[in-house]
């Protein structure tokens, strides 16, 4: 983040990249320093992102945004390559370690260069079976089951399974995106709906259509 001068703009495609920019600038002499002028230095170069919530913490640290509206990697990866040159400056990428490899092809494809690195590590939560476990104790088999990521899909679909048993066929699945919905259908899972846009409007639309059909 201190050599913007050695980038040609940045991409964040999630919401912890940003976290994990927030950490670096906590410590007050970068804070300044960011304030001062790197952030200027950024704001002449591109920031591209994926989706809304990526979008608002981008600018709350600062930067103007730009292709927030194509809500997913492969989308976002044609944005990017109608907009810069083969062999200019890099793009800082800032990812988790679980990262797909759709917009780093696509750009190299393109002769456009990425600089991925590393920020995140995206592990299970240390309490999800034994909350899992305690949901379906006091709930029971729950009418739809969402999920926002394939890492979410990786973690938890296990669980769920083996608590709901012979009854999961009765579960609508919905996905946030092509993405998780490929994860799912992956798992062998069926997915009832996936949200046309990833915003909560979207995805609760989806969800609806999905438990109340038509000829209900």
């Amino acid at each position: 983040l201190s050599h913007p001068e050695c980038y040609g703009g940045l991409v964040f495609t999630s919401p912890r990249a940003l976290e994990a920019i927030k950490i670096c600038l906590k410590e007050k002499s970068k804070k300044e320093a960011w304030s001062k002028s790197l952030k200027q230095m950024w704001n002449i170069k591109p920031t591209y992102v994926v989706g809304k919530a990526t979008a608002s913490l981008v600018e709350e640290i600062g930067l103007i945004p730009q292709g927030e509206k194509s809500g997913n990697a492969e989308k976002l990866a044609e944005y990017i390559c109608s907009r810069e040159k083969p062999n200019s400056s890099a793009l800082l990428f800032p990812c988790g370690a679980l990262k797909r490899e759709v917009l780093p092809t696509v750009l190299r494809e393109k002769g456009i260069p990425l600089e991925s690195l590393t920020v995140y590590q995206t592990t299970q939560h240390p309490d999800l079976q034994e909350s899992l476990s305690s949901y379906f104790s006091q709930q029971g088999i729950p009418a739809s089951v969402v999920f926002f990521s394939p890492s979410g899909v990786k973690f938890c679909l296990q669980h769920i399974q083996k608590l709901s048993g012979d009854l999961i066929n009765q579960v609508k699945f919905a996905a946030i995106g092509p993405t998780t919905a490929q994860a799912l259908e992956g798992a062998g899972i069926p997915v009832s709906c996936t949200a046309g846009s990833p915003t909560a409007q979207e995805l609760a639309a989806g969800i609806h259509r999905a438990l109340h059909p038509l000829n209900c």
